[in-house]
């Protein structure tokens, strides 16, 4: 190769990385994935990168503090708050851990509004599943949580965490409790 093509292969490898950066960042927010912020609502006019990784990296801190707030400090009254200020409780990341907040507070009919919402939103949501067959568990709706596992199993295949939790939570006796 000449020494022009190689630095035209250089150039354009360095320009994917930079573009790539925002979503490969977003990927790592948390691990249940957030969605990206909705930019439509800006219509300012700035450097659309700029504003966009502005969005992102604000989207992704909330969504981490409110992460924290759930697994860390199981503070769910809380995080609920902090997800439906991030403005995106419409996606499924954001509207399941809603659910399981309310889960976690005891109001199950409030949570399966929200569990609804989030396989609405996205059906293949592997996380909601998990939940919502949890929270089928706990409710004594065992068939209905097998179709849940069955779901899972579907989209991850049965090694995935997510089956597991489900199945060892089907495992265990009906009537133990809360289950996660």
């Amino acid at each position: 190769m000449n020494k022009f093509a190689i630095r035209l292969l250089t150039l354009a490898m360095l320009s994917l990385t930079f573009v790539a950066a925002p979503y490969v960042t977003m990927v790592y927010a948390a691990p249940d994935n957030p969605p990206p912020p909705d930019d439509t609502k800006n219509k300012k006019k700035k450097k659309s990168s700029e504003v966009q990784g502005t969005q992102q990296t604000a989207f992704a801190d909330g969504y981490r503090a409110a992460y924290a707030s759930i697994y860390d400090r199981q503070d769910y009254a809380s995080a609920i708050g902090q997800l439906k200020s991030l403005g995106r409780d419409d996606s499924a990341a954001v509207a399941n851990l809603i659910g399981y907040s309310y889960r976690k507070l005891g109001d199950y009919k409030v949570s399966q509004i929200w569990y609804e919402r989030a396989l609405k939103a996205d059906p293949s949501h592997v996380k909601t599943w998990q939940y919502y067959g949890l929270w089928q568990v706990e409710q004594g709706n065992r068939e209905q949580a097998q179709y849940h596992l069955n779901r899972i199993a579907s989209l991850t295949g049965t090694a995935s965490e997510e089956y597991r939790s489900l199945a060892a939570a089907l495992e265990k006796p009906p009537g133990t409790g809360l289950v996660y």
